[in-house]
Formats: C-alpha cells, structure tokens, sequence
C-alpha cells in the first residue's frame, strides 16, 4: 500500500510567512495553480484509490482538484485538520518562543493550542485507520504542513531539531509504504 502525503497549496499567510493554523483561509492564485498542478500529477501517477483530506477550504479545495481529475471521491477526515497554534495564529513565524514552542511536546501551543503530544494522537489515529481501513488501496492525504510534518514521523526517526526544521513545500508530494 502507497500512502501519498501533500500539503495544501499556497494561501496569502503561507506566502506573507504568517502562522496559519485554525484560520481556515483560501487558496490564493498561485495556490489554485498549484492544486491543478497536483491535479496533474495525481493523474499520471495513475494508482490513487482513494483520497482523504482535512476538512479546511485551503486543504479540501486542494483535494478537490485531484479527485475531480482523477474522477475520485474524498473522504473528509476531522483529524486532518492544522494543528491549533493558539495564541500565534496569526503572527510571524518568527514570533519570538514560536520555534521553541514548535518541540515542547507537552507544552500547548501559544499556551491555549494543541500539545505536540495531543496532535500526534490525533494524527498518529489517522494512519493507524489508513492502514487498517485500507491495507490494499493506495490512499492520497491531503492536509497541512504541520500535520506532515507528524507524519514524517510516523515513518522517520527524526530529532527535536530535524523535527522543527523539517519543511513541506505547498502540493509537494511524498510517497511512504504502509
């Protein structure tokens, strides 16, 4: 089984570096032409069975345009959602304590958000159901940067430094075998 991991495309936070999390903003031009672009490139991979995405516009119109070039349905999935920064929503990512937050695992995030530990259950039940659910499909996840950068996890060892240094480009595609 191929589980197929990519982050919506570009939003104006993404662009302007500003932390998005729960704000559940739109994909901006260059967004939509990314979503096309991996339109594109979900149908010439030719082997996608299924397609699970986050419920936010950002990341469900990202799904949107692979499922309809691949003449797909999605599965919404509530746990795919970005993980709650608290109160640094909103802010530069280079918010002073934002990096450092990023791997206090049982610390919540800008003090009202989600622990690293509460979001990796989260995502952590997510692929234990992929992999459950669907052993003989080959599945495309369509979600957010900080959701895959959990993922990444849950298929590499990674340290508290390659983990907050870790980065997934918009519509960037990675492959892992469940």
């Amino acid at each position: 089984m191929k589980l197929y991991v990519t982050r919506h495309g570009q939003t104006d936070y993404n662009k302007d570096e500003i932390i998005l999390g729960t704000t559940d903003l739109p994909l901006n031009e260059t967004g939509l032409a990314q979503a096309r672009e991996l339109a594109e490139y979900a149908e010439k991979l030719g082997d996608i069975d299924i397609i699970i995405s986050s419920p936010m516009n950002r990341a469900l119109t990202t799904a949107k345009a692979a499922a309809e070039r691949c003449g797909l349905d999605i599965i919404i999935d509530e746990r795919l959602r970005e993980w709650n920064y608290g109160e640094y929503e909103g802010r530069s990512r280079f918010t002073e304590g934002f990096a450092e937050n990023k791997v206090n695992f049982g610390v919540r995030m800008g003090r009202s958000g989600e622990s690293l530990l509460q979001l990796s259950h989260r995502v952590y039940s997510v692929l234990d159901d992929i992999k459950a659910n669907y052993k003989d499909k080959n599945v495309l996840v369509v979600c957010h940067g900080g959701i895959c950068r959990v993922i990444e996890t849950y298929f590499n060892n990674m340290t508290n430094e390659e983990y907050s240094n870790w980065f997934m480009g918009n519509c960037q595609v990675i492959e892992y075998t469940l």
